[in-house]
């Protein structure tokens, strides 16, 4: 993670919570102790954050808190050119007409070029994908109330009497922070609480990680890997994780990566 990654990391996890560690900003950025140190310094100096003994402090906190993880404009960089092989085989699985729900993520964000032609019937509770979908194709979008989380451009809502119980979807497709042997995992309780209102509205649950999430672990698990129905990554998943997906009686699905010039240039 560049410099400017880190900053806006670090600026976004001191909205969440009064005081914030440096070995949590460690485990957020994949950086060292020394690396974020000096970064809080920076920060420090810009007035942007106040340094405190072990960590930092907002000086000004949301008054909403942020959610566990990082920003979705973060999110968005990492791992692209799998993230749009994996998303084009998930939407291979659609056929026109169908009732979907996209659940929020950058990964089920690289769903919206290949929907471009389709025409479905989408729930979504992602601001990118609604304002993309709405702006570049024919499908139906859904989206539900609640409160709306900035950074990952997400709404959530704790209550039961939202639109969610009353949309059906043939197949869900959702992301994870992490995938396990005990199952999916995320960061936050309430995005815990949101998506496990959206798996029970559908027949279907189509899982969307790139295989770096094999190696990712949260305290909060979502669901056993046995509730998923079809699991789809790059070509960079280990065989040792191949083998517990389908020890699960989940259906694997690789999709190979395909490097473009930009990426390339990039990496």
């Amino acid at each position: 993670m560049h410099e400017k990654e880190r900053h806006i990391a670090i600026l976004s996890a001191i909205e969440d919570r009064p005081v914030v560690m440096v070995a949590e900003l460690c485990a957020l950025t994949g950086a060292s102790e020394a690396t974020i140190r000096r970064d809080i310094g920076a920060l420090h100096a810009q007035k942007k954050l106040r340094r405190v003994r072990g960590g930092a402090e907002a000086l000004d906190p949301n008054a909403i808190p942020a959610l566990a993880g990082r920003p979705f404009s973060i999110n968005e960089t990492i791992m692209i050119a799998q993230k749009r092989e994996i998303a084009r085989a998930a939407v291979e699985l659609c056929h026109d007409g169908d009732p979907i729900i996209i659940n929020g993520g950058t990964t089920t964000f690289q769903m919206v070029h290949p929907l471009a032609s389709r025409r479905l019937q989408v729930f979504t509770n992602s601001f990118p994908i609604a304002e993309h979908l709405l702006k570049h194709s024919r499908n139906t979008i859904t989206m539900p109330g609640g409160a709306i989380y900035r950074e990952q451009n997400i709404i959530l809502s704790p209550f039961d009497n939202d639109v969610t119980r009353n949309f059906y979807a043939r197949r869900m497709f959702m992301g994870a922070q992490g995938v396990g042997p005990l199952g999916l995992m995320e960061a936050d309780p309430l995005l815990i609480q949101a998506e496990q209102k959206l798996i029970g509205q559908a027949d279907e649950l189509v899982l969307l990680v790139d295989s770096t999430k094999f190696q990712n672990r949260s305290s909060l698990v979502l669901c056993g890997l046995d509730r998923i129905d079809v699991l789809i990554t790059d070509d960079g998943i280990s065989d040792r994780a191949a083998a517990m997906v389908e020890s699960a009686d989940v259906k694997l699905i690789v999709a190979p990566t395909v490097a473009t010039k930009e990426d390339k240039a990039a990496g």
